[in-house]
Parts: structure tokens; sequence; C-alpha cells
């Protein structure tokens, strides 16, 4: 089996450094707490695993021919950016009005409750943004196809091919959570968190028009 291992690793790698929902999500998350950002990560990967399974099935063909439910999949993805670009924008007002940001964990009195809390956001964030992506699914059944060898079993090279993305991707977000993280000391003061909350706010809705509009 001769796979073009080289090719493949390069465009995997632009694909995670060009900024899009997932980027913003993981980078938020990790300036909020950077548990919070690991595990914003992780929902992110799983979600990519889930594309990644439905294209060894066979499940992503079907999606991508069916022009309904891949346009159902993109809207739905569309509108859960927009509900992060919106309750963004929502934060930034609050800063602006308090003076401060409200800790969304606040209702936590535990260390370990607060803890829970913020892998069980991160994690639905991340994983919601990637799964609800219907481009991920696409990227399974055009573009990795294409670095195979022809003469191989393609189910199993993808499957290989595609937990190798994964892989990478989980040292990606992992190393960007630990520079994101050092956002948390600016963030604590309310004019730098109010500015935060509104660019990164409106640069979900704007994401997630778009990508409406498209649909």
């Amino acid at each position: 089996m001769s796979v073009d291992l080289l090719g493949f690793l390069g465009v995997v790698l632009v694909a995670y450094v060009v900024p899009g929902p997932d980027f913003l999500v993981v980078v938020r998350s990790a300036a909020e707490h950077p548990s919070k950002g690991r595990a914003a990560a992780l929902g992110a990967q799983a979600g990519l695993c889930v594309h990644m399974l439905a294209a060894v099935a066979g499940l992503s063909v079907v999606a991508a021919r069916s022009p309904v439910m891949y346009e159902t999949i993109e809207l739905a993805g569309a509108a859960y950016v927009l509900y992060l670009g919106v309750r963004a924008v929502l934060a930034a007002r609050r800063v602006a009005i308090e003076g401060r940001p409200r800790d969304p964990a606040g209702a936590y009195a535990t260390e370990s409750g607060e803890s829970r809390f913020h892998w069980r956001s991160g994690f639905t964030q991340g994983f919601l943004t990637n799964v609800l992506n219907p481009k991920a699914a696409l990227f399974f059944l055009s573009i990795l196809p294409q670095f195979v060898d022809d003469g191989g079993p393609m189910a199993r090279q993808v499957l290989l091919l595609g937990i190798l993305d994964v892989l990478i991707g989980v040292v990606y977000w992992f190393a960007l959570v630990v520079v994101a993280a050092r956002l948390r000391t600016l963030l604590a003061r309310p004019e730098i968190r109010h500015r935060w909350e509104l660019t990164t706010g409106w640069l979900f809705i704007v994401i997630g028009i778009s990508v409406a509009a498209v649909a």
C-alpha cells in the first residue's frame, strides 16, 4: 500500500492552521479556562471522529448526495455558530454594564464542580461545532481519498489517515490552548474582556451568516 503521506500531512496542517469556527471555540474556551480549552479541543476531534466513521461506513456518501440532508446539517451548524456569537455579544454587554465578566460556573460552589462545568461546556461546544459542519464530512469523501492507494482497501486507508488527522489535531489544539490560556490575565481587565467578547462574538455571527447564505 502506497500512501502520499507527505501530501496528506501538508493538507491537514493547512486545514488546521486556517482559522474557522473550531479555532474560535478552542481559543475562546482556553482563554476562559485551560481545562475548558482542552475539553473543546477533544470535543472538536470527537466530532471529527463521527465524520470519519460515517465516511468509512458510507453514511457520508448518502448525506453528500442528498441536498436536503446536507443543507439541513449546514443550516443547523450555522444556527449553532450564530448562537455562540449572540452569547458572546450578550456577554460583552454584561461586562460593559457590570464592569466585570460574569463567571458562568458561579453556581458551582466547589472546584471540582467548576472543573466539571468547564469540561462539559467546552466539550459540547467543540463537538457540536465540528459534527454540524458538513465540510468536515466532505473532507473524508473528496480530499482524503486523493492520498490513498487505489489498489488497497479504501475503507481501511481512510480510517488510518483519519486517525492520523485526529491525532494531529489533538496535538495542534492542545498547543493552541497553551498559547491562548495566556490571554486569561489580559481578559481579567473588563475593558479588554468587553472587546474580546464583542469581537469574537461578531466573528461567530459573520461565519454563521456566511454559512447560512451559501446553504
